[in-house]
């Protein structure tokens, strides 16, 4: 998934964009499908690592959570995510940052005390604990989240009336082949698109670009015109498949006053390499590439150490 999508700012797009040509009756019905079947609440007000939850009236940049579960049915709430991605938003110079972090990488799971894989944090604790997580991992707050469900996610494709893609080179997965270049994808085959991993030389990292590169196609499929005549189609798929800690006002709010950084995407990549530990396999990252990375976004939302910033009782102990 190339550009985000379904976390705020982007989910935001496809849902509060296709307003204008509806009026009231649509501006209700997608009040509705966020409030009352994609909106749960969150055990804390906001992230540990800010004195002051992050102000979206005032533009200030923020930091969303996208989360991939793995899961056999519709349900948001349980499985491991699939997919983890960190999107930072600076309107100033209208631009974003995007992070897959891959689901293997080994770091503390916070509320548990031990190392694990970063995807099992959600397992283990749902949204809260897979937040803290990655604010923990990457040494920035993360405003808000989003989830998925990776089953579900060829609904939204479906429903947008399918997506194009540009891939890298020719490959097959889950039955379906794929040619190198351009290429049209329904959701089944979106959804195998984005699984792929064992066949790509690069593994988790080239099935991210991919994931991302779909997220982008659904950006702006959603953004196009045609796409609002299928607006209850996408509500549905919207509202069976995705929950988030977003009311739609903040929706409303962000997609008002973030919506150009959308036009100036950076990839970000965190490099590491495959290690076993106890006979099982882990991502392990460097701390000096976990610093680096950390620094790029920690950069990009304007962080001051010293006034926006709380540090953990730990970390603070320990300097």
């Amino acid at each position: 998934m190339k550009k985000f999508l379904l976390i705020s700012g982007l989910i935001v797009f496809i849902l509060v964009g296709s307003i204008a040509g509806y009026g009231f009756y649509m501006y209700k019905s997608v009040q509705d499908t966020v409030d009352n079947r994609m909106h749960v609440s969150s055990d804390r007000e906001k992230s540990e690592r800010r004195e002051l939850e992050v102000d979206i009236e005032e533009q200030e940049p923020l930091s969303f959570l996208l989360l991939g579960v793995d899961t056999d049915d519709n349900r948001t709430d349980s499985g491991r995510t699939d997919t983890l991605m960190v999107v930072t938003v600076n309107p100033a110079d209208e631009s974003m940052k995007m992070l897959s972090i891959p689901r293997d990488t080994r770091t503390e799971m916070v509320g548990r005390g031990v190392d694990d894989k970063i995807n099992h944090a959600y397992a283990f604790g749902g949204a809260d604990m897979a937040m803290a997580t990655v604010e923990n991992f990457l040494d920035i707050p993360i405003d808000y989240f989003m989830t998925i469900n990776m089953d579900g996610f060829k609904d939204i494709v479906d429903a947008l009336g399918g997506v194009t893609v540009e891939n890298t080179f020719a490959f097959n997965q889950s039955g379906h082949q794929f040619a190198e270049g351009p290429i049209e994808l329904g959701g089944d085959e979106a959804l195998a698109y984005t699984r792929m991993r064992k066949n790509d030389p690069r593994g988790d990292l080239g099935r991210n670009e991919r994931q991302r590169e779909v997220v982008d196609a659904i950006i702006n499929e959603g953004a196009q015109f045609s796409s609002v005549t299928k607006a209850g189609e996408i509500l549905d798929a919207l509202g069976n498949n995705v929950s988030t800690d977003l009311s739609f006002d903040k929706m409303v709010t962000i997609q008002s006053n973030y919506r150009s950084a959308r036009h100036n995407s950076e990839t970000l990549e965190i490099d590491g390499s495959g290690s076993r530990i106890d006979n099982i396999y882990y991502y392990i990252v460097s701390e000096d590439e976990r610093s680096r990375v950390s620094g790029e976004l920690r950069t990009h939302l304007g962080l001051d150490d010293d006034e926006q910033v709380v540090m953990n009782e730990d970390e603070d102990e320990e300097s």
